[in-house]
């Protein structure tokens, strides 16, 4: 069983494998970016098939791009793992309001036949809405349509963040939203300022989850009885933890600024850093092209919008 500091490591918040350099880590922040916004909004009323699909795609970009088995298999078997729970959950709960309704005609008026017996007519289809049907459990089309609709969207949503935070760096991903903000700047929007606060949100947070980190070892150690403690000893232990780790961070904070101060910097625009030079290459006109056909697949295919 993963301990509370490896569920932590593997989180995919501000994660950035720096080696080895797979070709993701070679395409343009900016096209891996567009990817990224496809994939967060392709699903939206999209059918079932069509989610499925993004779901492959990802698993297949993910394998397509050699990303070590070691960095994701943890990352991709957590998430695959709670989605399943998920639609298993979604298929056996009830699709609607458990209402029993009066049927506007007579039960045995429609099970006659030309002939007058009382025998069953045959069904024109094999269509049946409820698919399974044992006890309690009842597992319709409809509780199956919603439990796809519904993991396959978390997991959507999850992984694609996490495969372009783990192959773009905090400084890649700041320019790339400086570049595409560029026509903000006629109506006046703070772009580089905003572009320099989101690089310094993605550093923060691994320090945020190492004094996490270190504040479990910190108690761990420390092999506390908690059911000596009681209930109000333990609200007291872990007050003065959130209280420590509100100092700790805080105190990170004002380094950081420190460190900046005795650089020389000033303002975003007065002190300008080239944290990354952007540079659009042929892997990514081929990106582009991939991205014409996947919309045209979509909305062919995959959905109204």
């Amino acid at each position: 069983m993963l301990s509370y500091m490896d569920l932590l490591r593997s989180l995919p918040i501000g994660l950035y494998l720096e080696q080895p350099i797979t070709g993701l880590h070679r395409l343009d922040a900016r096209v891996k970016f567009i990817w990224l916004m496809s994939f967060l909004v392709a699903p939206l009323l999209a059918n079932p098939e069509w989610r499925l699909v993004l779901v492959g795609l990802l698993i297949l970009i993910t394998l397509l791009a050699r990303i070590p088995l070691r960095v994701w298999k943890r990352q991709m078997g957590w998430l695959l793992m709670f989605c399943g729970l998920l639609f298993l959950l979604s298929c056996i709960m009830p699709d609607g309001l458990a209402v029993n309704h009066q049927p506007r005609l007579p039960e045995q008026e429609l099970t006659f036949n030309q002939s007058g017996s009382t025998e069953p007519l045959p069904q024109p289809t094999s269509y049946r809405y409820v698919l399974f049907s044992q006890g309690p459990i009842e597992i319709t089309r409809y509780s199956v349509d919603l439990a796809i609709r519904t993991s396959t969207l978390l997991f959507t949503l999850v992984y694609s963040t996490n495969l372009y935070l783990l192959t773009t760096a905090s400084e890649e991903i700041a320019m790339a939203l400086e570049s595409l903000m560029e026509p903000l700047r006629r109506l006046k929007l703070p772009v580089t300022e905003i572009a320099l606060t989101l690089t310094l949100s993605l550093r923060f947070f691994p320090l945020v989850l190492e004094e996490i980190q270190n504040l479990i070892r910190s108690v761990r150690t420390r092999a506390i009885n908690w059911k000596k403690l009681g209930l109000r000893g333990t609200t007291q232990v872990w007050l003065t933890l959130a209280e420590r780790l509100l100092q700790n961070l805080l105190l990170r904070a004002e380094q950081i600024a420190n460190a900046m101060q005795v650089r020389g910097f000033t303002s975003p625009d007065q002190h300008r850093v080239e944290w990354h030079q952007l540079r659009f290459k042929a892997w990514d006109g081929v990106a582009l092209i991939g991205l014409v056909v996947f919309w045209s697949i979509r909305l062919i295919w995959g959905g109204a919008i």
